[in-house]
């Protein structure tokens, strides 16, 4: 699959000290799975970030971020972030973070048989 290597691997090493953490080929991306929840990825080239469904509508109005959109369906609890709302360190971490602590209220996707 084709997506931002550098960008895979600023979330690698994000990830680096956390457990259990795994890296599935999913919706033309790569996604990082976090005690088994989609946690963030990468997606058509931007930064993905599964985020409290409360706060989608506030955090879209920030420059760079915008709601995903898969299959013509707006995805809730999903943002996708350009390259220039992850620029800094700074940056990356407050999106990562966000994504890290709705983590443990995420549900987890049902496994398959």
């Amino acid at each position: 699959m084709a997506y931002d290597e550098q960008l895979a691997e600023r979330i690698r090493n994000k990830f680096a000290d956390l457990t259990p953490v795994e890296e599935k080929n999913m919706m033309g991306g790569l996604v990082f799975m976090y005690h088994d929840k989609m946690c963030v990825g990468i997606f058509r080239g931007e930064l993905m970030c599964r985020i409290d469904p409360e706060l989608q509508d506030e955090l879209v109005e920030e420059n760079g971020c915008k709601s995903m959109v898969f299959n013509n369906r707006v995805m809730k609890g999903y943002i996708l972030l350009e390259e220039s709302a992850i620029r800094t360190q700074k940056q990356f971490n407050y999106w990562i973070g966000l994504a890290l602590e709705f983590n443990p209220r995420a549900k987890s996707s049902k496994k398959k048989k």
